[in-house]
């Protein structure tokens, strides 16, 4: 056992968990096809050739240019997964299980030939990225038949097949193949349908909310009282109350189908990532927010209205029908502000194009119960007042429109680049909105339709404190409080220009960013690439090992190497979650020379003196290549995050280097341990 176990550990490091097979099938008498399976192991994917430019590294294919062939389109591959990712803030699109890629070409020569190239892909699991690695491919094709000048001009003219939808009957057959071997395999059900049920949900708990909205709430006697008097028999009443409230269900899923119909999959990912939607979408929650502080009120036109009510007077059950279809006319002027903010908010957290139908059906049955319910036992109408309170829930709404309005205007500045919402005027905004908000709930401001405020009752007054105590917890995020709460509504902490821990750390010497700690050597200023790449926020180092080394034989610390991308989701998470501890940003700034190593920047390219070979004969003339080599070469790893910590020849001074692990305690070990055999 220690014997295997020893061998496993030596051959463990290095992985590979997809198998890739290569054929040839022939189409017809001067077309082929060819055939790039891959089959990867339980919870390891790979990304599409079409994954957002902003996203994961795709797979990408290159052929060797030969006169035996030509090309037919690009290379086409299955349906992938989309998922719209947090981290990237683009929608990414990936595949597991068996995968088949398929390239059409036209055999131009009457001989046998070979079709070569490349293939290079990034894998990700739960734990770990193996960053992309070019690899060759050969494929051994027959020779065509003759073949006369107009068919090879024909097939040559052939617009390239669109590489975004399922390839062809074959490819369609592969693809449901694998989703059967992964039913059996009991693979986890796709993320999607959870997410879906998480909408319906949320819009169900917004119906029912906009029953306490000025608009619909006093509809609810007036309506219930048409049932009570249109007819002595109750079973018949209650026919018609159901029948209502069906009809109000049937109006919001028509809209919610014609919204299906126009935003698809693309639509929706265009509307979360560019700034001109994001813009709209700003513009849109700013209207709501001063309609509901009461400048002006968004209404449907009144012929509209009019219409439905004479419609409705003609009784029988049609009478329902036009009730519930006016009262989604006339209350759209509070239900439309909360339902537009749900469907922009749900379309830009999800790619699936069946958000608005869902957004619409679960609002709908939220909208129509209680109408429904009360319509059924009128009793209940006894116990419900309206009064002042109801405006105060449509201005605490504004307030909040308002608030979560700049959300979408953040997204457009990011975009842009304008700098107009960085991190803290974004703070000093939300601050004051909800600060404000406060106010109004303790009845220090009054909006057009509040009454007066003689005193405030329990429930105002808790609503307060806890809106007033969350002004107070956003207050340090304007000196740089990481305020995790409310990360995902915020801009990157990149964007804050001060920082009150970095100036005070700095000022007494304890952690300075440009490696000059305790007298030493400060960090060159044109160091390579700095131009170009990032450290994590609090950090700063080196992007080229060999400046790492020289700087490190100066100052005679050790250097910490971070292998890691641009691309890589596990990074990140390192990096908020353990990089973030005051104990390792002191150890790291301090006692290391941080050299971080970027194995997929692949924009980067090498002057031709620093152009290096790879064991399989391939140049490597980007910087991501020549870093990935490295680590694989020296470390014989090839995913990220990886940690590795040297002296300035190269000595590794670790017994294991550091892979993706976030406890906290355990980096500090590894880091503890570098330095006492560095000594």
């Amino acid at each position: 056992m220690l014997v295997l176990s020893l061998a496993l550990m030596a051959t463990a490091q290095i992985q590979d968990p997809v198998k890739w097979s290569f054929s040839v099938k022939d189409l017809n008498e001067n077309e082929s096809e060819l055939v790039f399976t891959a089959q990867l192991d339980q919870g390891w994917h790979l990304y599409s050739q079409h994954t957002d430019p902003n996203g994961p590294f795709p797979i990408a294919f290159e052929f060797t240019p030969s006169s035996d062939y030509k090309r037919i389109g690009g290379v086409s591959e299955p349906k992938p997964h989309e998922e719209f990712d947090k981290d990237f803030n683009c929608t990414v699109r990936s595949f597991e299980g068996r995968v088949v890629f398929r390239q059409k070409i036209l055999r131009k020569s009457e001989k046998d030939f070979k079709v070569k190239g490349t293939y290079s892909y990034q894998l990700c699991n739960n734990g770990s990225c193996i960053a992309p690695d070019d690899r060759d491919f050969t494929f051994s094709v027959k020779g065509a038949k003759v073949q006369s000048p107009a068919q090879a001009d024909m097939a040559e003219e052939q617009e390239p097949a669109a590489d975004t939808a399922v390839a062809s009957a074959q490819a369609s057959e592969d693809t449901v193949a694998a989703a059967v071997q992964a039913h059996a395999d009991n693979a986890q059900p796709e993320e999607k349908h959870q997410s879906l049920i998480v909408v319906f949900l949320f819009a169900l708990l917004g119906g029912i909310l906009t029953m306490f909205t000025p608009c619909v709430f006093p509809m609810i006697p007036m309506t219930v009282n048409f049932f009570m008097n249109s007819t002595d028999n109750k079973r018949a009443s209650r026919r018609q109350a159901w029948f209502f409230g069906f009809s109000i269900v049937f109006l919001f899923a028509v809209l919610g189908a014609i919204l299906t119909l126009i935003f698809g999959p693309e639509a929706l990912y265009f509307i979360g990532t560019h700034w001109v939607p994001n813009l709209i979408f700003f513009v849109i929650f700013l209207i709501f927010s001063l309609s509901f502080f009461g400048l002006f009120e968004i209404k449907m036109p009144e012929k509209w209205i009019n219409k439905s009510d004479e419609q409705a007077d003609k009784g029988g059950l049609l009478a329902p029908f036009f009730i519930a279809l006016t009262t989604v006319l006339v209350s759209f002027s509070c239900t439309g502000p909360i339902l537009g903010a749900a469907l922009v908010s749900l379309s830009t957290s999800t790619t699936d194009r069946w958000v608005s139908l869902i957004t619409m059906l679960g609002f709908g049955i939220g909208f129509a119960a209680p109408f429904t319910l009360l319509a059924m036992f009128p009793s209940v109408l006894k116990n419900m007042k309206s009064g002042g309170w109801l405006n105060t829930v449509k201005v605490v709404f504004a307030f909040l429109e308002l608030a979560f309005g700049l959300k979408f205007l953040s997204m457009a500045d990011l975009y842009c680049h304008w700098h107009l919402l960085d991190r803290e005027t974004y703070l000093a905004l939300w601050i004051v909105i909800f600060g404000l908000m406060g106010f109004y709930l303790l009845g220090k401001l009054k909006f057009k339709g509040d009454e007066d405020l003689p005193h405030i009752g329990v429930v105002r007054l808790f609503l307060a404190i806890v809106d007033l105590a969350f002004v107070v917890y956003m207050i340090p995020g304007l000196w740089g409080a990481p305020l995790k709460a409310i990360s995902g509504f915020l801009p990157p902490m990149t964007t804050q220009d001060f920082n009150i821990e970095r100036t005070v750390e700095e000022n007494a010497g304890t952690v300075v960013y440009d490696g000059s700690a305790n007298g030493a050597e400060p960090l060159p200023a044109d160091r390579k690439y700095a131009d170009r790449l990032q450290s994590p926020a609090g950090y700063h180092g080196f992007f080229d090992l060999d400046e790492a080394k020289a700087y490190a034989s100066k100052v005679g610390k050790p250097i910490f190497i971070d292998f890691t991308g641009h691309t890589c989701n596990n990074c990140r998470e390192m990096e908020h979650l353990v990089w973030s501890d005051k104990e390792v940003k002191e150890i790291i700034n301090q006692k290391f020379v941080l050299c971080e190593l970027y194995v997929d920047e692949q924009q980067i390219q090498l002057p031709e003196s620093e152009w290096t070979t790879d064991d399989k004969g391939h140049v490597l003339k980007t910087l991501g290549r020549r870093n990935l080599y490295y680590e694989k070469s020296m470390f014989n790893m090839n995913a990220q995050p990886y940690y590795v910590i040297i002296n300035a020849d190269g000595q590794v001074l670790t017994k294991e280097n550091y892979k993706y692990d976030r406890d906290v305690q355990k980096f500090i070990a590894f880091l503890n341990e570098g330095l006492s055999n560095m000594k």
